[in-house]
């Protein structure tokens, strides 16, 4: 757990207007270490930076000053370097489960037959087992996210990259997957960030939450009193019911203004 996966050092981001002219900051001078096998969610109001976090450790943008480190190195072609699951499960309707499951390793240019026993083997040990020839329309929103996480884990990066990946589920099946996440995080060993505007959810899933500020500036880390496993239940612990409470607050007033 004492080894950097990721290290964001003195950070900014700007884009260019039309005209060249620089507008105003994204990200300024933005400092973080997230940890190797670290769950870490990141919270924050609208327009807070949360977003060009990710395409910043994608590699989809290059910071305007600043390092960023993926494993100890700093890489400026990051693309393709690490896993990342959108909102959205973009799976091709047009292709079977286990297609759309297949295609980072057909990217990579993995051998079809090797392909196909990688992911059968991961769609049983997903609870998909069954459903390869199944598409996507045939399987609830909780199976297709099963479906998008497991393509982002063929990746094949330590660090996974999930952008409110539950935030278009009912209460019920969301619980479930948090659940079914924490319990393939384990598993996997993979190191991960998770972008979600559910306090609740960031408290439930982390090891840490990082708030980002308005100004775009200072990130506000904070350790979850909490130990591994742990169950929906021990959010009602008095200390977490206490930092949830501090972590809205914290919200409240930039949510309203």
């Amino acid at each position: 757990m004492n080894n950097p996966a990721l290290e964001f050092r003195s950070v900014s981001f700007q884009y260019l207007s039309e005209k060249k002219k620089v507008n105003a900051p994204i990200l300024t001078d933005v400092h973080f270490t997230v940890n190797n096998g670290e769950f870490i969610s990141i919270i924050g109001p609208s327009g807070a930076g949360k977003s060009t976090i990710f395409r910043l450790v994608t590699g989809l943008e290059q910071p305007s000053a600043g390092l960023i480190l993926l494993n100890g190195k700093q890489v400026k072609n990051r693309l393709g370097l690490v896993g990342y699951m959108p909102q959205q499960d973009l799976l091709m309707p047009w292709r079977t489960i286990l297609e759309n499951a297949m295609l980072p390793l057909e990217i990579k240019g993995i051998k079809q037959d090797q392909a196909e026993e990688e992911v059968l083997t991961l769609l049983k040990d997903f609870g998909l087992e069954g459903t390869e020839n199944s598409h996507p329309g045939d399987l609830s929103g909780g199976m297709r996210q099963r479906v998008s996480f497991l393509r982002t884990i063929l990746s094949g990066s330590n660090v996974l990259l999930l952008d409110e990946p539950f935030s278009a589920l009912d209460a019920i099946t969301r619980l479930t997957m948090q659940e079914w996440l924490l319990q393939q995080w384990r598993n996997l060993k993979k190191t991960i960030l998770f972008i979600t505007h559910d306090v609740e959810e960031a408290l439930f899933l982390s090891d840490r939450i990082f708030v980002m500020s308005e100004n775009r500036i200072s990130i506000h880390k904070v350790k979850v009193p909490l130990g591994r496993p742990r169950s929906i239940r021990d959010l009602s612990h008095p200390e977490v019911v206490r930092l949830k409470e501090d972590l809205i607050d914290q919200l409240r007033p930039r949510v309203e203004s």
